[in-house]
């Protein structure tokens, strides 16, 4: 890559990763100075016995509890965010646990937010960088891996009472501390593993072609590339395999941190839009996308010489050396167009946008969004709505 004239990186999250990583959670709260975390999970996480491997790691804490909320839902909303904070100030919280998926981490973070800025309207803070206070000590501990929010400087709450998404942006919504331990990750199927997986390699391939892309960030997408081209097929075919759990959990945070640096682009304007618009599940629409916003971003040469690396990192170096150099971006997407078969042939994994609900007659709309999302900024050139128009046609 070129190098660019001026960047910036920034990853201020500790991370404890690796088998039975929960286990230096009391230590961790103790450095953190913090006594009475407010601990947030959901119903299902309680159910499968995920949240007693959290509570046995923190045996030695003192937890109430009244200070353990399990019924989270599966949409972060402003009024779960505000009874959630009345909670933490009725019991003298002094930090949180976010212990789950993405719902859940947004809900801390909306939390987090109402706490430290002492206020009551989540609505005054939207925006990028409106945070200013320091923020209450918050540990993540992800239970799904692909959305790699665990990472993510960004939490989007709804607003039920105007029907309307309230987006929040700035990096004092990372988390002090990430817990990576493959224990949280065991109970997920196939299906699932698979659908965020793919969430992953849209990060990592978005990170390594987006415009705001860095030697680090760069590094960190590379690796979580080198990891899924090893270890997705083959968790998929072994959901009980260890080590292929850790690689992508660990694909998944660094595709994260990459994604949290260099921005995304093209596809995960598009997917996202195909979320909010049409209702469909945000792994799912990007893993359809995928391949079709990579033979988009072909016309470009930056994109044609990132896919190269992309060939290497996921397909190994064998591949790589025997394919031509001017075919080489190519085969990246062809690539990858194979493994979503071959994922899809092992747990039915959607690949057209059809089969997952989206209607042609909501393109318009799902264009209009896409168009508004500040993605297609750092997406390689100046996407127009023809371009979007283009890749929802040949996904669907």
């Amino acid at each position: 890559m070129d190098l660019p004239n001026y960047y910036e990186f920034f990853n201020p999250i500790k991370i404890n990763a690796g088998e039975n990583a929960l286990n230096t959670l009391s230590y961790e709260l103790e450095q953190l100075a913090v006594e009475k975390p407010l601990i947030l999970t959901n119903q299902m996480l309680d159910e499968i016995k995920i949240l007693d491997d959290l509570m046995d790691s923190l045996a030695e804490v003192n937890i109430s509890p009244e200070q353990i909320i399990k019924n989270i839902p599966n949409q972060a909303t402003v009024e779960i965010v505000k009874s959630c904070a009345e909670k933490y100030k009725k019991y003298a919280c002094d930090g949180i646990i976010a212990l789950g998926g993405e719902a859940i981490i947004d809900t801390a973070k909306g939390i987090n937010l109402l706490i430290s800025e002492n206020t009551k309207d989540l609505k005054n803070l939207r925006g990028i960088d409106t945070i200013y206070s320091k923020m209450e000590p918050f540990i993540i501990i992800p239970t799904a891996t692909g959305t790699g929010s665990e990472a993510a400087l960004k939490a989007v709450i709804t607003d039920d009472q105007f029907n309307k998404d309230l987006e929040f942006i700035s990096s004092k919504l990372m988390p002090d501390l990430a817990v990576i331990d493959p224990r949280m990750t065991y109970e997920m199927p196939p299906r699932l593993t698979a659908s965020t997986g793919i969430d992953s390699l849209v990060h990592a391939v978005e990170s390594y072609t987006g415009l705001q892309r860095n030697p680090i960030s760069d590094a960190y997408a590379f690796s979580a590339l080198k990891l899924i081209g090893s270890s997705l097929k083959p968790l998929v075919k072994d959901i009980s395999n260890k080590y292929h759990r850790m690689a992508m959990n660990n694909a998944a945070l660094m595709s994260g941190i990459a994604f949290a640096n260099s921005r995304a682009g093209i596809i995960y304007a598009i997917g996202d839009a195909c979320e909010k618009i049409a209702g469909v599940s945000h792994g799912d629409a990007l893993s359809i996308l995928l391949p079709h916003g990579m033979f988009h971003n072909l016309k470009f040469e930056y994109c044609r010489n990132s896919y190269q690396d992309i060939l290497l990192a996921l397909s190994g170096p064998e591949k790589y050396s025997n394919t031509a150099a001017k075919d080489r971006a190519v085969m990246a997407v062809a690539e990858i167009a194979k493994l979503l078969n071959e994922l899809q042939l092992l747990t039915a994994i959607p690949l057209t946008l059809s089969e997952i609900g989206v209607k042609r007659r909501e393109f318009p709309d799902i264009i209009e969004k896409a168009m508004h999302n500040t993605a297609v900024l750092a997406s390689a050139g100046k996407v127009k709505r023809e371009d979007i128009e283009s890749v929802l046609e040949a996904a669907f």
